[in-house]
């Protein structure tokens, strides 16, 4: 029986995987997906959305007594719910409710899910030593740190609720898994370095945590130092993985922030480490 729990991330031995074809590959210049054919008795579905904000490509690996059609409809579900996040929280959009938010219109109070947000924001402002603030963005509250990641893990929680286990989400370079692989194997993700294309990746084999991922584009300006106002400049990207998309997303943005000064969130009994911090 399958709970809801998140199990830390798994960290194999890398020898393993000389000879073996990754499913994932986030940081090349195309995030990709290039899972293997789909074992007996499974369905393998792969599905890709794009927001006013953002693109998902999802990868389903459900059991074959779900059937097509309720795969389908755990996909629906998935895909609604990331489409009701970009239009009801886009900081971007003038009547999201970040946007009157914003306009003091309304309270985080206002609506569960705008509470759980900015109380996430809070809790990662804490965690950074102020690194990541939501609150410290031009403008006033923006959540954008973490916003696809909080997205992604909402919209997975609906295909668990389906009875799909066995899946992953990509966006841009951050991705979530969990359970098994269409080949019926752990997910085989390979990492590429952000500014040395020709190094080997970083391969990782996971069943359950995400990837997120700041800078990766090279587009310099897009993350303010909190503390000054002005745009970060101490990287050029940074890498953490975890348990939860939206947590690692947010750690990337405040490393991306505080540069190598910022490693120390992840010593000791950490569920997240830094894969890449590179400086500029």
């Amino acid at each position: 029986m399958r709970t809801d729990e998140q199990p830390r991330t798994r960290w194999p031995d890398l020898s393993a995987f000389r000879s073996r074809r990754p499913d994932l590959r986030l940081g090349s210049r195309r995030h990709r997906m290039e899972p293997g054919p789909a074992a007996e008795g499974r369905i393998a579905v792969q599905h890709t959305v794009r927001t006013a904000t953002a693109e998902y490509t999802l990868l389903l690996n459900a059991p074959e007594w779900l059937g097509r059609r309720g795969v389908g409809e755990a996909l629906r579900d998935s895909v609604a719910e990331l489409r009701a996040i970009d239009l009801t929280y886009g900081p971007n959009r003038p009547e999201s409710l970040v946007s009157r938010l914003r306009r003091g219109e309304i309270s985080p109070d206002s609506y569960p899910p705008l509470a759980e947000l900015v109380d996430r924001c809070a809790a990662m402002r804490a965690a950074t030593d102020g690194w990541f603030d939501a609150w410290a963005v031009p403008g006033g509250f923006d959540p954008g740190g973490l916003l696809n990641g909080w997205a992604v893990e909402r919209a997975a929680a609906r295909l668990r609720a389906a009875g799909v286990h066995d899946y992953a989400v990509l966006t841009g370079a951050d991705l979530v898994v969990r359970g098994r692989a269409p080949h019926g194997g752990p997910w085989r993700v390979a990492v590429h370095h952000p500014t040395a294309p020709e190094r080997a990746p970083l391969m990782l084999e996971m069943t359950d945590g995400a990837v997120g991922t700041s800078g990766v584009t090279g587009r310099q300006g897009h993350v303010v130092d909190p503390h000054t106002g002005d745009p970060a400049d101490h990287l050029v990207a940074a890498t953490v993985t975890g348990p939860d998309l939206a947590i690692a997303d947010a750690y990337a943005t405040a490393l991306y922030a505080a540069g190598p000064t910022g490693l120390q969130w992840f010593r000791g009994s950490s569920d997240y480490r830094a894969l890449f911090a590179h400086r500029r």
